[in-house]
Order: structure tokens, then sequence, then C-alpha cells
């Protein structure tokens, strides 16, 4: 489902534009020219394929970047033997590195079956420079290096690259532009991912974000409402709204704009049924944003709510600026401001200095809060981080351990939230076709727990009453009751 907002005619034998959205659009339209000629000379369309690492800030990146390689002439696949391959890397953990790397030298391999093979890195990882140089010295075969700041240049790169010799690198090392409107390739056409926001200015010990993110900037409200608009005309009835820590957005605005105001905004739009968001970090959460969630019909009831750790101790070496208490007023303050919500967070077994009296306080936050899921990870080193030169280091023969306590505690609980709302009648938003049964549909209630009924393809996308006539763990089996 392609959005595409280009509707000047554009004169490629004149000089390009600078600003940088005519400019972008220059760009596309001399590529379609190049994309042409290419076909011609070897008979066949040319083809694309993008592959995704990392967070949904990512997987939106890669929707714009499918979104100008279709619009240039570039068939979309998933197979890497392509005419343009491009890797939207994460850089997250040391490992997402290492898989790269890995994957790099099977391009290369391909490449030398297919010389004409264009090979491309964007994303995280390229805003590393020690990243960058070693893909120079040891990875000759990349043909072009981009980052997270500028990826609406694809089109004038790719250009670059097909018109001169040579890798061509263009990595930012920060900026305050937003350029947004370009052409997008959504993967759903009944929901979609929609950025308020980049960078992040929290600076967590053990996080690389704010470092290849760049700092906050915040999208004007009015472009945001006007996207969301476009994407609703065009069959959209729920929108994530994205960035690394919205209940920080608009603070970067002249005149500043909250999250909560914003969101009064987004629920005014006529046709949008459904808005979530994500990622919240506690220290920001208002009591204007619960205010606007708790009496909202279109907000989802489900908030993800980041812990780390529930050690005061550790929350103060991870720069996280609560402590325990903090977080568990603020969680208490929620739950009973929205008795039905759906609370979920993240939490690191393990980090550096973490005791066994550290991790019990974790699993007291767990069991008070009880979260309906949780994301739980065992630390692990990231180069270019404080936490990765701080002294104590857990051993993995102790935090193995903690991490399997900790994960079946945090099952039970979810396990027992997701029975709460068994024989109730709920709104479903279909999503696809069930993976394990081609005669049920699988879809998502508001608080974000999966439903399985009998359907078919006819509701993909349609919100539908569902009865939920049984628990099964962390999803219900359901069926379509009459409306």
């Amino acid at each position: 489902m392609t959005e595409t907002r280009m509707t000047d005619e554009v004169d490629v034998n004149s000089h390009p534009p600078l600003e940088e959205e005519k400019r972008q659009r220059y760009y596309i339209a001399k590529m379609q020219q190049l994309v042409k000629e290419k076909e011609t000379e070897i008979g066949r369309p040319l083809t694309a394929c993008v592959t995704t690492f990392g967070c949904q800030m990512n997987a939106r990146d890669s929707e714009k970047l499918i979104g100008i390689l279709k619009e240039i002439g570039f068939e979309e696949s998933t197979d890497e033997n392509s005419d343009f391959v491009l890797y939207n890397t994460c850089t997250v953990r040391e490992n997402a590195n290492l898989r790269v790397y890995g994957r790099l030298g099977h391009l290369n391999s391909l490449k030398k079956q297919h010389p004409g093979m264009i090979i491309a890195l964007c994303g995280c990882m390229m805003q590393e420079e020690t990243v960058v140089e070693k893909i120079r010295k040891s990875y000759r075969f990349v043909d072009l290096i981009f980052g997270t700041h500028n990826i609406f240049k694809l089109a004038e790169l790719l250009y670059q690259r097909m018109t001169e010799d040579g890798m061509v690198v263009d990595v930012w090392k920060d900026t305050d532009q937003i350029v947004e409107d370009l052409p997008v390739e959504r993967k759903y056409p009944f929901k979609s991912g929609v950025n308020i926001m980049f960078g992040c200015n929290n600076f967590c010990t053990y996080c690389i974000v704010p470092y290849v993110r760049g700092r906050e900037r915040s999208r004007a409200p009015e472009d945001i409402i006007k996207e969301i608009e476009g994407l609703v005309a065009d069959g959209v009835v729920e929108v994530m709204l994205l960035g690394q820590n919205v209940n920080s957005y608009g603070k970067t605005l002249n005149p500043p704009v909250s999250f909560a105001e914003l969101l009064e905004r987004v629920e005014q739009i006529h046709g949008l049924e459904r808005i979530r968001f994500m990622t919240s970090h506690p220290k920001d959460l208002s009591d204007d944003l619960i205010r606007v969630m708790a009496k909202s019909e279109k907000i989802c009831r489900h908030l993800h709510l980041p812990l780390q750790s529930g050690s005061s101790r550790l929350l103060k070496k991870m720069n996280r600026h609560y402590d325990k208490e903090q977080y568990l007023a603020l969680a208490k303050k929620i739950q009973e401001a929205i008795p039905d919500i759906s609370l979920t967070t993240d939490i690191i077994v393990g980090f550096p200095g973490e005791t066994e009296e550290d991790f019990e306080e974790t699993m007291d936050v767990v069991r008070q809060v009880r979260y309906d899921s949780a994301f739980t990870f065992i630390y692990s080193k990231r180069t270019g981080t404080p936490a990765a030169a701080m002294e104590d280091q857990v051993p993995i023969e102790v935090t193995q351990p903690r991490f399997d306590r900790l994960l079946k505690e945090v099952q039970e609980i979810a396990k027992e939230r997701c029975s709460r709302d068994l024989g109730r009648v709920m709104k479903v938003l279909v999503e696809g076709m069930d993976d394990h049964d081609s005669a049920n549909v699988t879809g998502r209630l508001g608080n974000n727990t999966m439903v399985h009924f009998p359907g078919d393809a006819s509701l993909i996308g349609k919100i539908v009453s569902v009865r939920l006539t049984e628990a099964r763990g962390f999803y219900y089996m359901g069926r379509m009751e009459e409306e």
C-alpha cells in the first residue's frame, strides 16, 4: 500500500532544487529515468530487497525506503539475490552488528555471481564511525552507506552511486531536519506507524540509541495530523505514534506542545478508530496523559512502561531518573485511573553490580504491578556505552538462573492476566489469517492481546465483536458475535 504525495511536475534537466523535499522529488525523477534505461538494457524489471533489523522506528523507516524504491521503479522482492539489496540495521546490542557482518559475507558471494548488484547499508549501526571504517576496509563490495538522519536521501544517494564509481558514504552525526513528505510503502493497508519525534535525550547508561539516533526533535502537530488524516482517507483505522520517548514529545517545539495535547488532537480525526503509542519513559509520564487516556474512546488500553530494574540503586546507575517507589506509585496511579489498562514492560537482568537483593527488588515490582507481559533481557555489554566500562560485570552463571526465575514469574502472572476477560464480548481488529489454522483469522484486542477465531480473509482490516471463549495462556480463542 503505497502512499505517494508527489504531485508536482519535475524538470530533470534543471539543477536540483535547494528545498529538501523538492530536491528529493528531483532525484526520484532522475532515478526513474535511470531505472527505465537499465530495464531496457537487460530486458526485465529491476528488483529491490530491503531487510529490516530492530525496532518499530526501523520498520517505519523501511516502509519509507521501500516507498521511494517503488516510486523509482524497482519491484519489491524478498530475495536477496536482487539488483538492489539494502540492510536497515540495528545496533542496540553487539550481536546485532555481528549478524549484519555475517550476512554481508553471503551478499558478497551473490554479488560475485551478479556483478551489477548494488549493496547498501543504513540505520543505527552505520552511525558508528568504527563500523563505517570496518566496512570501508573489510567489505569494499558495499556500494552505499547512510545513517538514521538522512534516509530521505535514498534516491539522491542511489543516483550518485549509479553515475559515479566507488563506495558512497553519507552519514550525518546529527540533524534538526525532518523530511517526511515522500512515498511510503505500508506493510498493512489498515494500520500504520507515524513518527511524531526522533532521537533521545535520556542517555541511559546501557543504551546506544542517543548516540546513533541523535537529540530529540519533534514534528509539528499540524504535520502529524495531516499525515494521519491522509492515512485514514486511505483506509487506515489504527495508528501507532512512534518515538524513542513519546512522553517528551513537543518540548523542542515553539511554542511547546505536550504529548497529551497531541493525543487529544489526534483523537478528533474522524474515521480513526484506534490510537497506540510507543515508547513511554516513566520519568516523563504526566497526569495529563493519564487523564486523556482514561477518558478516551480511541486510545488503546495498553501502555508499555519500561522498568529495567526494581532496584533504586541500579536505576540510579542506569541513569533512569526514577526510583522503585516512584515507579510503583506511577503504576498504581495508572491502574486506578484506567482499571482495564494492560501494562507491559522491559526488564534487564544482570546489570553491572546487580546483587541478589537487587534482583529480588525487581521480582517484587513484578509481583506488585502484575504486568500483562514483559520483555526480559540478560544484560550484554554494548561498546560505546558507560555501562560497558563499569566494574562488577555479572557472570552468566549468575544471571541465567535469575533470568529463568524472572521469566517463570512473568509468564505465570501474564497467564492469569490474560484470562481476566474470558467470556466477554470485545472489539478485535482483524490483522490476518491464522498461521496455524486456515479456518481462523487472527486479531488484536485494544489491550494488545491476540485473539484467534473462525473467519475468512474478507474480515482483514475490520474491527469486529468477538466473544472470548477460551484463554490459552497468552492469547484467546473466540467466536464472532453479531453487531
